[in-house]
């Protein structure tokens, strides 16, 4: 795992954004397509918008999937990620070759096998993710199942990620958090070629640590990452702000 440390989010989303946006243009050139999963989330609004921003991707030849939805949500509120992806990602680029948004509104259990069905087809190139204040992994919170093969599943949301979607802002009481939602499996993140993690905020910090320095673990889901080949972790000095001397050493 490459580590790179910035001063601010901005910073962390322009260096996580130029390498996405770089990833991308050489895919395309060497294969004539990409396929890419984007994140959702405050930790993504640098990334993204770094990545819109990015000159010279022929976005006609790629091929988008996302992490996850929450189930029952609709389309029209706040909190869809869905809602956020068309309005943050779809309308600022050209039409993508093909867009395959998770429908939580749908049944979930054919929703899944919908979506592994066409991922499989899709290996993937450059996949965006965030790591949770839980640690989870897309909504793979812990104990995360780190040997399911299906590409798609649907989870039990535990409180403290509940909590987190409360504390951004995204709903207006826990109550309103969906307690399900259909996430990308941990296996299936882990087939990306390529893994661009983006993790601002000191909220993020002691998860930061725990993914670092503790044990790969399914109580730490995204410590799973520090095993893939091509993992960047970008981070700013705030969710940085626990590691060692050691882990930051290391760091870019």
């Amino acid at each position: 795992m490459k580590i790179n440390i910035s001063d601010a989010p901005q910073g962390l989303g322009e260096a996580a954004g130029s390498l996405t946006a770089d990833l991308i243009r050489t895919t395309i050139a060497q294969r004539g397509r990409a396929n890419i999963i984007l994140a959702t989330g405050t930790s993504q609004f640098e990334t993204l918008k770094q990545l819109v921003a990015a000159s010279d991707i022929d976005w006609s030849k790629v091929v988008m999937f996302h992490l996850d939805e929450y189930l029952d949500l609709p389309i029209t509120h706040p909190a869809s990620f869905r809602k956020y992806l068309r309005e943050r990602f779809l309308e600022q680029v050209p039409p993508l070759k093909e867009v395959y948004l998770i429908n939580g509104e749908a049944d979930a259990t054919a929703e899944c096998v919908r979506l592994g069905e066409l991922i499989e087809q899709h290996p993937i190139d450059v996949a965006l993710v965030g790591i949770g204040e839980n640690g989870h992994l897309a909504f793979n919170d812990p104990p995360a199942d780190f040997n399911t093969e299906q590409p798609y599943i649907v989870v039990d949301l535990d409180e403290p990620c509940r909590r987190q979607q409360l504390g951004e802002g995204w709903f207006a009481s826990l109550d309103d958090v969906p307690t399900q939602a259909i996430s990308m499996s941990i296996r299936q993140i882990m087939k990306s070629k390529h893994i661009i993690c983006s993790v601002p905020d000191a909220r993020k910090a002691v998860a930061v640590q725990n993914c670092l320095e503790q044990p790969v673990s399914n109580l730490h889901p995204a410590s799973i990452l520090r095993t893939h080949p091509n993992c960047s972790l970008f981070l700013d000095q705030a969710s940085a702000s626990l590691l060692s001397d050691i882990v930051t050493a290391e760091a870019e």
